[in-house]
């Protein structure tokens, strides 16, 4: 590594309100949610119940449940010496216990943070990263993601995640259940019509998922950026994570080329890669939980612009 580095990285504090406020919103939204569907009939303890148990799951194995959903598996010293030495060097300049390490056995080039918080956090790298990055990109990547990790930014994405599985989750049995859990329904709808309570219902679904997925996409793109920037401040040299996003989005182009089912797995924890696998020109692009990474790379240029000249005076 090169430049100034940094023996401590602080929080950005623009982060920090908007998951606040990402929080706020959206507990408010589903608040509302909740109301609705006991007006019409859900049990209120029924709602609490499993509003309580995927909080207790999403927290405690948040983690493990993306781990495992990519194949990872938590590595030590004697099988990566090279990850654990950097990542160690990494995390003391940025004041952090070391977080776990772990290796996704796939040609794609990714990495992604994940856990509750600073004392239980894993990076997971995949082999793919690990030989087709240089050295000091491969530091930069790992840099982002201990950023991830001193923002607090994953357990957030987290619990957003957590509301809208309990708005599916809730939907979904109610159609299941027709509408019944335990008479409620019967009883407070007897003079209304069945159809158009579930049209509500539905109408209220998509709603609260569209301002959640408008919440958590605003989110979700703004903690990229500013992972990005404390990699730069990590590691003194914003030019190796923007060398080395445009690697991993080089390859990611080349995904016809691959296996559709390691694609497939991959995407299902897009939110918390590096960098997000899908096509620059697909419809999913639109929809991207990342910036471009035209619009990183241009940002990390300008810090890198910004380093040298206040290094030169």
């Amino acid at each position: 590594m090169s430049g100034a580095r940094p023996s401590w990285y602080k929080p950005d504090v623009g982060l920090s309100m908007r998951m606040i406020l990402t929080i706020f919103l959206l507990g408010a939204v589903y608040v509302v949610f909740g109301v609705v569907l006991n007006y019409l009939g859900v049990p209120l303890a029924l709602l609490i119940a499993i509003a309580a148990l995927i909080a207790f799951v999403q927290f405690f194995f948040a983690d493990k449940i993306a781990l495992l959903s990519m194949g990872a598996q938590i590595v030590d010293e004697a099988q990566a010496p090279q990850l654990h030495e950097m990542i160690g060097r990494l995390a003391a300049q940025a004041n952090l216990p070391k977080p776990r390490i772990a290796l996704v056995n796939t040609s794609l080039p990714n990495a992604f943070a994940t856990g509750r918080s600073k004392n239980h956090a894993v990076i997971a790298v995949t082999t793919g990263i690990m030989t087709k990055l240089e050295p000091q990109e491969l530091e930069a990547v790992l840099a982002h993601e201990l950023t991830h990790i001193i923002n607090r930014d994953m357990l957030v994405m987290t619990i957003a995640a957590f509301f809208a599985m309990v708005a599916g989750l809730i939907v979904r049995n109610f159609f299941f259940f027709g509408g019944g859990f335990g008479g409620g329904y019967g009883r407070r709808n007897d003079n209304d019509n069945g159809g158009a309570v579930l049209a509500v219902i539905l109408l209220v679904s998509i709603v609260v998922y569209a301002i959640s997925f408008l919440l958590i996409r605003a989110l979700s793109r703004y903690r990229e950026l500013a992972a990005d920037r404390g990699s730069a401040l990590i590691t003194g040299d914003p030019s190796h994570l923007a060398s080395a996003l445009l690697r991993i989005s080089n390859d990611i182009q080349r995904i016809p080329d691959r296996d559709i089912r390691e694609v497939h797995r991959a995407q299902t924890v897009n939110a918390l890669w590096i960098m997000p696998v899908v096509k620059a020109n697909s419809m999913m692009s639109l929809l991207s939980t990342h910036p471009s990474t035209e619009e990183r790379v241009r940002r990390l240029q300008q810090m890198q612009l910004t380093m040298e000249q206040s290094q030169r005076f």
